[in-house]
């Protein structure tokens, strides 16, 4: 790559970080490798595995667009006790004789899906005062977050996998714990868990069939060759302005006028220039990415 191409690059790459890596980690391999800045949609937590959509270079700007869509996981609950961190990785807080059956667990579980409200896990990057969630708990600093709604769109019991283990496969909206939702269903029957694994399969458009991974992107000589174009992963539809329309748009002139309001993608010159907003019929770039 030269310099040139290293400056103007932007887009996508659909990794798939492994368990045990922290996502500030994954990211860090892939901004090393190219030499520009890069950002990643949906924190996975270390044990967490799975797609982990990270943008490069401009194509960041587009993340507000992206992370509300549909998230699918494969999860494993483990019940009888509940942990700090709502995971297998945290301290024991409680325990609890009840083991739930597959009758108990399909009988909760459509109190689980709709639109729902849970509280976010303590050990998370929800914000309390300008303070992660995690930094406070790690310090023993006594708060609460807030209740919020999310959307769990299906929730699916897999199997038993294990005497006091079940697999689950979810897909939700952005912003849905999985380890909160572990807890919420364990005490729903009558019991208490923690999440035990998690995969993230899909995030929007991306996908764990046809992403790489961290060490294969790292080792690749030609790693460009993983850049999803920005412009894919919007599902807007497109406008094509000529030279002289966007130029006036530049200029702040807005006078290109549109049947429908809503967001576009926005060409000029077969180059995509970023999203656009029509309000009341007249088109204003939103946000820019060229």
């Amino acid at each position: 790559m030269t310099a040139g191409q290293l400056f103007t690059m932007k887009g996508f790459i659909n990794l798939i970080k492994p368990e045990g890596m922290s996502s500030a980690y994954a990211v860090g391999a892939v901004k090393k490798k190219l030499r520009v800045s890069c950002g990643h949609m949906g924190t996975l937590d270390p044990m967490a595995s799975g797609v982990l959509p990270v943008g490069v270079g401009r194509a960041t700007r587009l993340f507000p667009y992206l992370s509300d869509k549909r998230k699918v996981y494969r999860a494993k609950f483990r019940f009888g006790f509940s942990t700090d961190t709502l995971d297998v990785t945290g301290s024991t807080e409680k325990t609890a004789a009840h083991i739930p059956d597959e009758k108990e667990i399909l009988a909760a579980i459509p109190e689980f899906t709709g639109v729902i409200k849970q509280v976010p896990p303590r050990y998370s990057a929800k914000c309390v005062n300008g303070k992660r969630g995690y930094q406070l708990a790690r310090r023993g600093v006594d708060f609460t977050l807030a209740e919020k709604e999310v959307s769990v769109y299906g929730f699916e019991l897999v199997g038993r996998t294990g005497e006091d283990e079940y697999e689950f496969l979810i897909e939700c909206g952005g912003g849905t714990y999985i380890r909160s939702l572990a807890r919420d269903l364990g005490v729903r029957c009558s019991s208490l868990a923690v999440m035990s694994a998690l995969r993230r399969t899909r995030s929007g458009i991306f996908s764990d069939n046809d992403g790489v991974g961290v060490e294969e992107f790292v080792n690749s000589d030609a790693p460009e060759k993983y850049l999803i174009a920005p412009e894919l992963t919007l599902d807007f539809p497109e406008i094509a302005l000529t030279e002289s329309k966007a130029k006036r748009i530049l200029d702040g002139i807005f006078d290109y006028k549109v049947d429908k309001d809503g967001y576009y993608k926005v060409f000029c010159c077969r180059e995509f220039w970023g999203v656009g907003e029509a309000t009341d019929g007249i088109l204003r770039i939103k946000t820019y990415v060229r």
